[in-house]
């Protein structure tokens, strides 16, 4: 499954284009999870799959080489430090974790809240979406025999 490529042409050129709808409709559910149903952790679910897709289909290899551990554990380190870095930020202004009326922004407005609330989210899918995509490398790389410490950083 991971070594090579899906034979089936109808197969590739569907996932080809399909994945960046997938793809756009996995930022679609985080940007407005805050006002609709969704949010973080199923557009990063969603975005994952979409990556976990083209592995599929185009090889694990593949994959390794379009994207590298080195971005995927910034993305998943990146999503952390933002979703706790904005709940500290609170608490450290007299609030509580995530309380996002105690940030010290110019305007405490609606619109700075809810600017706040999709930076949360944002954080959220992209520790969500490295973190399943990650998974899936090492667990497909392990069960086809590949060297997961080989991959490239």
């Amino acid at each position: 499954m991971s070594e090579k490529m899906v034979e089936s042409v109808v197969a590739r050129t569907i996932s080809r284009i399909i994945i960046p709808f997938i793809q756009l409709y996995g930022i679609y559910v985080i940007t407005h999870g805050e006002s609709s149903p969704g949010g973080g952790f199923q557009g990063g679910v969603i975005l994952g799959t979409s990556i976990i897709l083209f592995g599929i289909v185009f090889s694990l290899n593949t994959t390794k080489k379009w994207i590298s551990k080195k971005i995927l554990i910034l993305f998943m380190s990146l999503g952390l430090l933002i979703y706790s870095g904005i709940g500290a930020i609170d608490m450290l202004f007299g609030g509580k974790y995530l309380e996002y009326g105690k940030l010290p922004l110019p305007l405490h407005s609606p619109e700075m809240s809810a600017l706040s609330i999709l930076m949360v989210e944002i954080g959220i899918g992209l520790c969500v979406m490295s973190t399943i995509t990650l998974l899936f490398i090492f667990l497909a790389g392990e069960k086809s025999g590949t060297r997961m410490d080989s991959w490239e950083i």
